[in-house]
């Protein structure tokens, strides 16, 4: 008797979502859990996006700043890097100089270079603000409004803001990063608070926040492997949006990554924050990351060799 793989049957499926201002990427569209190509349809395999910073990083890793230190005063020549020499699917580009605790630049520039940078290349653009709420409602709204047409993925989109955020989303066609703090609840949550704002389905990725390995990766993993056996298995319909993992930032700011060679027993600083950056991307993909957001281009390579492994 031949044997035969034991295989679930999944009653739920993951919403695909188009991006970019030809909307000529896709996320989502799973029938089945992560990887699992003898069960269910993965037609687009998770897409790998890299880090664009609209000023100097002054604080990176030696290692981090390296592939990048010609570009790095210039957010339109770092994202073309990124695509057209790395193989970036996207552009994540972090508008810091908004940062009221920093520069506090204005709204209406820093708008203005992600339009710029959203028109420079081909591939969608996730556009981030500072993380504070206050300056954030005023920052991601004017960069909506700059961008409109190029349809970006606008983030983070937290509860306390996503009316403010949320509303020029939906008038400028965007779509939303529904940012929680790792709690499958609080996801659930957001998503139905902005389906109630009127943000259609097909314009939610969901950002459960991810803590980089050695920096609380396993609450991460957990509780997107959550999401996902919701979404799939129980139909759980507001948990049915593709996820997107912003982990780079994160894996880079730990210790061990940011550390020279100043200690041998860590080994070669370059290819330890290189290696905690991939672990982390393969670990957020094995637990259901359409999107993984990294820095490095050695752990895009990396990431990109993975995944031809199974979508070969």
């Amino acid at each position: 008797m031949a044997f035969e793989t034991p295989k679930i049957n999944y009653s739920g499926k993951i919403r695909e979502v188009k991006l970019g201002k030809s909307k000529n990427v896709s996320v989502g569209g799973e029938s089945a859990y992560p990887l699992y190509l003898f069960e269910g349809e993965n037609p687009n395999p998770p897409k790998i996006a890299m880090e664009v910073f609209d000023l100097p990083p002054e604080e990176w890793a030696d290692a981090a700043i390296a592939p990048f230190k010609d570009v790095a005063g210039d957010p339109v020549a770092w994202a073309k890097l990124n695509v057209e020499q790395h193989g970036a699917d996207m552009i994540a580009l972090y508008l810091v100089s908004a940062d009221p605790n920093d520069k506090n630049m204005d709204a209406a520039q820093a708008a203005e270079t992600a339009k710029k940078v959203a028109q420079a290349v081909d591939v969608p653009v996730i556009v981030y603000g500072t993380g504070s709420e206050e300056k954030d409602a005023e920052v991601l709204a004017k960069v909506a409004e700059a961008c409109e047409g190029l349809n970006v993925i606008i983030g983070p989109v937290q509860e306390a803001g996503h009316k403010k955020i949320g509303a020029p989303c939906i008038g400028y066609k965007h779509a939303v990063a529904a940012n929680t703090p790792i709690d499958v609840n609080l996801a659930k949550q957001l998503n139905i608070l902005l389906g109630n704002l009127g943000v259609n389905a097909d314009n939610i990725i969901i950002d459960p926040t991810t803590g980089g390995l050695g920096y609380g990766i396993e609450y991460t993993y957990s509780v997107i492997e959550r999401i996902r056996m919701a979404a799939l298995t129980q139909q759980d319909a507001q948990l049915q949006q593709p996820i997107i993992s912003v982990l780079g930032r994160e894996v880079w700011k730990c210790k061990e990554a940011k550390m020279g060679a100043e200690d041998e027993k860590y080994g070669d600083p370059a290819k330890r924050g290189i290696l905690m950056e991939a672990v982390s991307a393969v670990s957020m993909i094995i637990s259901g990351a359409d999107i993984v957001v990294l820095r490095h281009p050695e752990t895009v390579k990396l990431i990109k060799q993975y995944l031809k492994a199974f979508f070969n």
